[in-house]
């Protein structure tokens, strides 16, 4: 027992050693310093937005660092009880100690991959876009538990969702969907998900209890701040308003609200019918249209520097990133990096973190063997 203890301790040590090295250490104690006597100022607030920036830089550091540190104490505090209890020949509170210092290598992997998302746009929001592939009601249907998959997640992190655009199905779920999803990390976390996802099932509309495969695609992109320049040139935009198809009583039914925007040179387009006025929701369509075309600049920079797969592709068959089987069997399987489970509901209710962190560690040794 005590080998496999040690065992664990020394892998916890060295996710400790790694963050330690990713958070330049010292130097961020110090930053952190200077934050805290910064944000103190009673003058910061003449200067909101700079006042924010700090905050939230002081806040992320202040997570990150405080994260570490309870690991390292609760580290010391097991190897302190589990000498203890050897000591005493106590097997129940070296079981204990066992199963307890599982949980805290668990937190410091997960801190260990959250220190590497430091990609330009990794801390920002994100917009998570579902669209419904070929199939009618069941696909839209798809597209639908897809929409509360992701939001499920995001609820249980802590994130806040906003939901941006809808358009419903026919009869069941939903064509389109766009949600922002806000947060730190929030695009660090579910870039990966971008791509086609399949389901296999037993379809709740088919009278005859048929077996059917449904595709739909998630796209995600970062929310650009004003440390990310994207130029658009304003004659290469289409823009057309329309009534909009969400609920929002005579208002929403009456006037045209809703903007769509057309970006002509990509064919990217955009659209939001959130807010009651055309100004807010314009506003919102031109967020939208530079984190798109970002997005796909930085896909090209990867494709380029990595040789990468890409992971936005035509929705139907092949190019998937991961199953969800349903019948005969449960599995959810991620098709890029093997990752699988039996609980499909559990994932279908938000449970991702197991394949979100796979694939977020697949894609850093991506970019690390592209760059050795």
């Amino acid at each position: 027992m005590r080998a496999e203890i040690q065992a664990v301790a020394e892998d916890i040590e060295k996710s400790l050693s790694l963050l330690r090295r990713h958070l330049d250490w010292e130097k961020s104690l110090f930053r952190l310093d200077e934050l805290n006597a910064l944000t103190e100022d009673p003058n910061l607030w003449n200067d909101p937005e700079r006042a924010q920036k700090l905050l939230r830089e002081k806040n992320q550091l202040d997570t990150a660092l405080t994260g570490t540190k309870g690991v390292e104490k609760d580290l010391k505090d097991a190897l302190e009880l589990a000498e203890l209890a050897e000591l005493e020949g106590d097997q129940a509170m070296l079981d204990e100690v066992q199963a307890s210092l599982a949980g805290v290598r668990d937190r410091a992997a997960k801190l260990e991959l959250e220190s590497l998302l430091s990609g330009e746009a990794d801390a920002n929001d994100c917009f998570v876009e579902v669209n419904s592939g070929a199939g009618g009601t069941e696909s839209q249907d798809w597209a639908n538990m897809l929409l509360r998959m992701y939001t499920r997640w995001a609820e249980q992190h802590g994130y806040k969702v906003e939901l941006l655009d809808e358009t419903p199905g026919e009869e069941a779920g939903i064509k389109s969907a766009t949600i922002q999803v806000k947060g730190h990390n929030a695009y660090g976390w579910l870039k990966t998900e971008s791509g086609v996802h399949r389901l296999v099932r037993i379809s709740p509309f088919d009278s005859q209890a048929r077996r059917h495969t449904s595709f739909s695609s998630v796209s995600v992109t970062p929310v650009i701040d004003d440390k990310i320049v994207v130029d658009i040139n304003e004659k290469d935009v289409k823009t057309d308003t329309y009534r909009s198809s969400g609920a929002g009583g005579q208002h929403v039914n009456k006037t045209d609200s809703a903007v769509r925007l057309t970006h002509l040179p990509t064919g990217i387009v955009v659209a939001c019918q959130q807010e009651r006025s055309q100004h807010k929701n314009r506003a919102k369509a031109w967020d939208m249209l530079r984190a798109r075309i970002y997005e796909m600049e930085l896909r090209k920079r990867e494709e380029a520097a990595a040789a990468l797969e890409a992971t936005k592709t035509e929705i139907g068959w092949g190019h998937q990133i991961r199953s969800y089987v349903l019948q005969p069997y449960q599995m959810v399987k991620d098709l890029r990096t093997a990752v699988e489970t039996s609980d499909s509901g559990g994932v279908l209710d938000g449970d991702l973190d197991q394949f979100l962190q796979a694939a977020l560690a697949h894609r850093i040794k991506g970019h690390e063997d592209a760059a050795a």
